[in-house]
């Protein structure tokens, strides 16, 4: 039987799912013995290039200075300066789960064996990882093009110049070409996009959820999600979209029949619209699959050949590009949700009193819930800007290009957090006007939603502040996004 706990680190084969397990303390890493002897000979070859000719960081200096020999042999080595130089971060510390995730990461990239740090490096991670011993490492450093500044930190903290923020190991000794291909990775940003999609991609699941419960309280038209209207235009994000909403609002047979001969965008359009987002997020699943198996170190030592290949591996178009997308799909699923919210509150639609109201004439209801969810997303509208559109450059010219791909996933948790918010508010209107039409649900996981939400989310007939209930409904998102 298979140990579901533990994830074996070899190089190859970790998946996004797995570095959310072991950041967030589901599951637990296993070295493989073989990565490590893997390890051992591109470390071999490594010392053995570096005594025949030139290899960048290990006999050179860095960026501008590529062309000035240094003696990585002197008592205060090329490399401890290379990392104290380096270790220069700012900004708020990453929280513990991302430093997780960083370290299982940069354990995984280097199994792969490109790097030719030595195997105790290797060693040092796992057993941080495995005892919760966790580096200290600044949020802000980074440019796309490799985050040197968060993993100079780890790797002096491993040596003993810095302190450790939880737990410790005794100090590691850092040969003296190990700096270099310690830091020539991009893991921190990978690994806060990891927890990004994963947390994003469960808010879309949720939208599933969401947009049903919206469908029966508006008495929706199901004729928009049926297998052969998406089976005449197949795109994958749309067919998965209309066959989860057939799956929650269907329990035999024909689903009922809908109030009008078609329904607003909001539910009519939806899969057409969820679509894309899903498409995009499993196109950045793809995109960092790849990249968290990456030998991408630069330069790549390369048992095969028996070589050192200098390149421009380090830069992170890919994964800034695929966000820069997601997010602005996420938008168009954001306004979708708001518009429904719209739909929800207006009468003509409902067939229930204006922002479902029980009070006296006049009363508000939650008529606030629309300012709330459209502050949001304007919120996410500015966060769903491309980052891609500039560059920066630096070191005397030499590094011409960044991607920004660490901004363009900070601006994707940032969309996330706004796009909660928008669904949270639809979700109260929705049950709200499935309790005041006493609404009967299919049999389908929706009636599990619907049982959850009111044993979450209190029903207070007169006007009352509704930000607990918008919290409360927040945090239910992630319950509802996996039934």
């Amino acid at each position: 039987m298979t140990d579901t706990s533990r994830i074996e680190i070899s190089g190859a084969g970790l998946r996004c799912a797995d570095v959310v397990r072991v950041a967030r303390r589901s599951a637990w890493i296993e070295l493989a013995p073989e990565a490590l002897a893997r390890a051992g000979q591109g470390y071999e070859l490594a010392v053995e290039l570096g005594a025949k000719r030139a290899v960048y960081g290990r006999t050179t200096g860095v960026g501008a200075n590529r062309h000035t020999v240094v003696d990585p042999e002197s008592a205060d080595h090329h490399g401890l300066r290379l990392l104290r130089s380096h270790a220069s971060g700012t900004g708020e510390p990453l929280p513990d789960d991302a430093v997780r995730a960083v370290m299982a990461i940069r354990l995984n990239q280097l199994a792969a064996g490109g790097s030719g740090v030595h195997p105790r490096l290797l060693e040092a991670l796992a057993t941080a990882l495995r005892v919760g011993a966790l580096p200290l490492v600044h949020s802000r450093g980074a440019i796309g093009t490799g985050d040197l500044t968060a993993l100079a930190e780890i790797a002096l903290t491993l040596a003993g110049e810095l302190p450790w923020a939880a737990g410790e190991l005794d100090p590691l000794a850092i040969s003296p070409g190990d700096a270099l291909a310690f830091i020539s990775s991009n893991a921190a940003t990978l690994a806060e996009a990891v927890l990004a999609w994963h947390d994003l991609t469960r808010l879309l699941a949720a939208s599933h959820v969401v947009t049903a419960l919206t469908f029966c309280a508006l008495g929706g038209s199901a004729e928009a999600y049926s297998e052969r209207v998406h089976a005449a235009r197949p795109h994958p994000g749309a067919v998965r979209c209309a066959a989860e909403l057939r799956r929650l609002i269907t329990a035999a047979g024909d689903p009922p029949e809908g109030r009008r001969l078609q329904d607003p965008f909001g539910l009519r359009a939806f899969p057409q619209v969820q679509g894309p987002a899903l498409d995009a997020a499993a196109a950045v699943e793809r995109v960092l699959g790849i990249d968290l198996n990456a030998a991408a170190e630069n330069p790549l030592i390369d048992i095969e050949t028996q070589q050192a290949y200098h390149h421009g591996q380090f830069s992170t178009a890919h994964v800034a590009l695929a966000f820069d997308h997601l997010r602005a799909a996420l938008h168009h699923v954001a306004e979708l949700s708001t518009a429904r919210l719209g739909d929800l509150v207006e009468p003509d639609l409902s067939g229930l009193p204006p922002f479902l109201s029980e009070g006296p004439p006049g009363s508000s209801g939650i008529m606030i819930l629309e300012y709330v969810a459209h502050d949001a997303l304007g919120t996410l509208r500015h966060a769903a800007s491309p980052v891609t559109l500039g560059t920066a450059v630096i070191s005397r010219g030499l590094e011409d290009h960044a991607s920004f791909s660490t901004h363009a996933v900070r601006s994707t948790v940032a969309a996330t957090a706004a796009y909660r918010t928008v669904l949270a508010c639809e979700l109260l209107a929705a049950v709200r006007a499935l309790r005041l039409a006493g609404t009967d649900l299919p049999d389908t996981p929706l009636r599990e939603a619907f049982r959850l939400a009111v044993g979450s989310l209190p029903h207070i007939a007169e006007d009352h502040p509704l930000s607990p209930e918008i919290g409360q409904a927040e945090r239910l998102l992630d319950r509802l996004a996996v039934l």
